[in-house]
């Protein structure tokens, strides 16, 4: 796809992306007949009985399976990764401390980098659990504290004024703070930590020349997309966590929305040292059933976003009975691990029945550790949430990341990190 396009369809039509497009299916009669690959069969057809039997064989083969065909094998941890504090004060009437930190994937200034934004409650002695999310525009955007650096790589031009020649500037602050209720979040005594996603790969269809992708060759069929991509950039966060003895690295909650949320899937699927993994509105290549064709398809999210998955997904356009995994698998890769997921009424291009069907049948891989899963066979009445070690809601409204969403995802946290029922 030529670039001049891209950034012609990303900064103009961005804000259309998420209305319920003409041209795909949104009736559940004609959702077509599937069959859902079982997570508990091993590839020479023997059946799964123990999690032992789960961890050491038929995990791996998921995992493989999702890394060939869709998101793409990614690198491990940069030999000279560099973590820079540049900021470290309290804010918030002294009621938070603010942390920023740069992160050198290749240990220099001049390199790809990452900018890691954090807030943690100052009145919680300890480490403190943290929910780590990417954000679209610029950590800037998530407050209108003056203090938060500007973004330094590429942006999305979406709001009128927010952004010239793809740079941020100072009238972008705060534009996405609805989304993120930081002084609530800080008030139930959990720390927020975020990145701007471009910085870690842009959201454009570039041949893998920016970001951190200008440190390695480019990927091959099997390798890593943009998902992938920004799922490893989580993944070097939590590196970051590992040694900050103010963060509970082994209580963070990584969470993300939309094609976000697929990426917090992915890294939460990937990397087991997440403790929670939280996908709200995610949709199609995130926590629906590929299999349904509800809402976004597999061809439309190939076509639109070319580069999000790797090549050998693409062999899944309209083809999705052929491919070995579906969603369920995802969901079920966090196992035992606490999974949420989140689905909205009025965001049907989303597929919500795809999105409560994938938790519901990653069950039987709960079941193999005697924990509950998904506590509920039909998806549940708008705005009433369930939460066993799976968690789902659908609320009203429309795509978006809201204080009610906040509030379940505290609430599932305070039970799984916190022990409160």
């Amino acid at each position: 796809m030529r670039l001049s396009f891209w950034l012609f369809f990303g900064v103009i039509f961005v804000p259309f992306l998420f209305a319920q497009s003409t041209g795909f299916n949104y009736d559940e009669a004609k959702v077509p007949e599937y069959t859902l690959p079982d997570p508990l069969v091993l590839a020479d057809g023997a059946l799964v009985k123990t999690a032992k039997v789960w961890e050491t064989k038929r995990r791996p083969e998921v995992l493989e399976l999702f890394k060939r065909e869709m998101y793409g094998r990614a690198p491990g941890k940069p030999a000279n990764l560099k973590f820079l504090v540049f900021d470290e004060n309290k804010v918030l009437k002294a009621k938070a401390v603010r942390k920023q930190v740069e992160v050198q994937f290749a240990g220099k200034a001049d390199g790809p980098r990452m900018t890691l934004l954090i807030y943690l409650p100052a009145q919680v002695k300890g480490p403190v659990p943290t929910f780590l999310t990417l954000n679209f525009r610029g950590n800037h955007t998530v407050t209108d504290d003056p203090a938060i650096r500007l973004p330094h790589s590429w942006v999305r031009g979406r709001a009128k004024g927010e952004a010239v020649n793809n740079r941020a500037t100072e009238k972008g602050r705060g534009v996405a703070k609805s989304r993120w209720n930081v002084t609530n979040i800080l008030k139930r005594g959990y720390g927020l930590a975020t990145i701007y996603y471009g910085d870690i790969d842009p959201d454009f269809d570039d041949d893998w020349k920016n970001g951190v992708h200008a440190l390695y060759p480019k990927p091959k069929a099997d390798e890593w997309g943009s998902i992938a991509t920004w799922a490893w950039g989580l993944s070097r966060a939590l590196d970051y966590f590992e040694i900050d003895k103010d963060i509970d690295h082994k209580r963070i909650a990584v969470m993300g929305h939309s094609r976000l949320g697929k990426t917090s899937l992915w890294a939460g699927a990937a990397d087991q040292r997440f403790a929670m993994v939280i996908s709200n509105n995610s949709g199609c290549g995130g926590a629906a059933l590929s299999r349904r064709a509800f809402g976004e398809t597999v061809k439309r999210i190939n076509t639109s976003f070319p580069h999000w998955f790797n090549d050998n997904f693409l062999k899944y356009n309209d083809n999705e009975k052929a491919c070995p995994v579906d969603q369920h698998m995802l969901v079920a890769l966090v196992a035992p691990r606490p999974v949420y997921i989140a689905s909205a009424l009025g965001d049907q291009w989303a597929d919500p029945m795809g999105e409560f069907l994938s938790g519901m049948h990653a069950n039987p891989v709960y079941q193999l550790y005697g924990l509950k899963g998904l506590p509920a066979s039909k998806q549940p009445a708008v705005d009433n949430p369930v939460m066993g070690t799976i968690g789902y809601h659908v609320r009203s409204g429309k795509h978006d990341v809201t204080d009610y969403d906040w509030e379940q995802y505290l609430n599932f946290a305070d039970i799984h990190f916190k022990g409160k029922r």
